[in-house]
């Protein structure tokens, strides 16, 4: 038996390594025991298998989440307390394939197995071997085999008290955040610089009752970093309200807000809490914050300043504490310039503001992000597998992402819908290429957040011409001419801010809730 390659293992123990780490360097320490082509170490949480560490699979990989009653060779392991081994030439679908990183991306004839590693008699999770050669593990001994995922979960054990005491002189706030952090990969998915240093601005904003001010281009995340904020605050077991402020009318901003009592005004038939009050002890999210009128900053600062509300039609004061998070995609140093925005409230707001990286200054991030978007869709499409081929990756590769991640994940989704209807729901593996995509070259430049934010429809439309509306009024007569007219302007100016209500309205100089109801009379909403 070799044990030279856990000798390095167990004397890491006394380095001051990462839990990633020390997992990367178990999964070394495997394939140099036991001569493979892939090893992957998945940890088991909720019906999920996380990759934590793998060997010989693409980057995409380690953002997929496998769904252990969708992925029948990792059911069948996790089900059995025997090392598995799957015939070559076995109809079960194999998770890997097109993940594979070889010339093909594919996975043939092949040798298989696997492993449940068990912590304290419960399953931890399991690590996989696979070999592209069939017949490789012919000559493995059994014992030996055995020995070694024996010394894997040993080492997994005791590099979890480590990390858990560790985090316990720390604070154990840190713990059980360090825990949150393992059990759910999908809560920020990047390796980036950028993403890596926003991560450490929420580790260290996060535990105190310091007010964020979220900023970033529509569609970056700022909702997740929202959560990513309370779930690593002090405040986590306590509730995460969120409001839009862009979606409310003026005149119900304060009930919403503040609560009212019964018979405040029309429609008031019983006593309602706000979310102020819902979100006491924890964190209230105003979402879209730039959007709210300026009578209700007036009411929302005082709120802050003294932790003090009054329900609408009620005199009564309410003591709530409350930490504020707010977002927006508006340049609000601006907005207070022009007079949209309170400057009072925006230092009260912004006592630590953080910005959201754009897709396109997150290096590789776009492909860790189309791992899980495939992963997350090829289940809900109904289809085996999916993945990129290489045009795909490099037509990603060359795109600026204005849209950013949202604009990712919608464009993965309907390249899917038209791989799969095209190559059939019945392939075993559905490749998506640069025609599926369909991305047209852009500048590379994306415009910055005052600028997006504070100009008017007329440059836009300079910068973009709308093609000439046409409409016939002999056809249509002048109302139905008009309202078609509308639906038109209305429909390219949604299409060119990617469906931004607030945005919209500026645009067109018009009313919030009034462009809703526009739309609603005209089918557009």
């Amino acid at each position: 038996m070799n044990i030279s390659p856990f000798i390095d293992i167990i004397e890491d123990l006394n380095r001051d390594l990462s839990q990633a780490q020390r997992y990367q360097r178990l999964v070394l320490a495997i394939q140099r025991a036991i001569p493979c082509d892939v090893v992957a170490l998945l940890k088991l949480t909720d019906g999920y298998l996380l990759p934590v560490a793998t060997l010989g699979l693409k980057d995409e990989a380690l953002a997929r989440q496998f769904a252990v009653a969708q992925h029948p060779r990792l059911q069948h392991i996790l089900n059995s307390s025997q090392l598995t081994r799957f015939d070559a030439d076995s109809r079960l679908a194999d998770p890997y394939d097109g993940l594979v990183n070889d010339a093909s991306g594919q996975l043939h004839v092949h040798d298989c197995m696997g492993s449940t590693i068990y912590i304290d008699d419960k399953p931890w999770g399991l690590i996989t071997l696979d070999a592209m050669q069939a017949g490789s593990f012919d000559s493995l001994n059994p014992m030996e085999t055995r020995a070694y995922i024996a010394a894997v979960a040993a080492v997994i054990k005791t590099s979890q008290h480590i990390e858990a005491l560790e985090a316990r002189v720390e604070h154990n706030h840190q713990v059980a955040q360090r825990l949150l952090e393992t059990v759910a990969p999908s809560e920020m998915i990047g390796k980036s610089t950028a993403i890596n240093t926003m991560r450490g601005e929420i580790n260290t904003v996060a535990p105190s009752k310091l007010s964020v001010l979220i900023t970033g281009e529509t569609g970056v995340g700022k909702e997740l970093v929202a959560k990513s904020l309370h779930q690593h605050s002090r405040r986590k077991n306590q509730p995460l309200v969120q409001i839009n402020c862009a979606a409310l009318p003026e005149n119900i901003v304060e009930s919403e807000l503040f609560g009212h009592v019964k018979g405040a005004f029309s429609g008031a038939v019983n006593d309602r809490s706000g979310r102020f009050e819902l979100a006491d002890g924890g964190t209230l999210f105003l979402d879209e914050v730039g959007e709210l009128p300026l009578a209700a900053q007036a009411k929302l600062l005082r709120a802050l300043q003294y932790g003090e509300i009054q329900r609408v039609g009620s005199d009564k004061i309410i003591v709530v504490d409350v930490r504020i998070v707010a977002a927006t995609n508006r340049d609000l140093q601006q907005e207070v310039k022009e007079g949209r925005f309170r400057a009072d409230l925006y230092h009260r707001l912004s006592v630590y503001p953080l910005s959201v990286p754009p897709l396109r200054e997150r290096e590789k991030d776009y492909l860790l992000l189309a791992g899980y978007f495939l992963e997350k869709s090829q289940h809900q499409l109904g289809v085996t597998k999916l993945r990129l081929q290489q045009s795909a990756i490099e037509q990603l590769a060359g795109y600026s992402w204005p849209g950013n991640v949202r604009e990712l994940e919608h464009l993965l989704s309907r390249a899917a819908l038209k791989a799969i209807t095209e190559q059939g729901r019945e392939a075993r593996i559905v490749s998506i290429n640069s025609g599926h995509l369909n991305l047209q070259p852009i500048d590379n430049i994306a415009p910055g957040l005052s600028s997006v934010q504070t100009t008017p429809i007329q440059s836009k439309v300079q910068k973009s011409p709308m093609p000439a509306i046409a409409v016939e009024v002999n056809d249509l007569g002048l109302r139905e001419a008009t309202d078609e007219y509308q639906r038109q302007i209305i429909s390219q100016v949604l299409e060119s801010e990617q469906g931004n209500l607030a945005a919209v309205a500026r645009l067109l100089k018009v009313d919030r809730s009034n462009l809703i109801r526009t739309m609603r009379r005209l089918g557009l909403a």
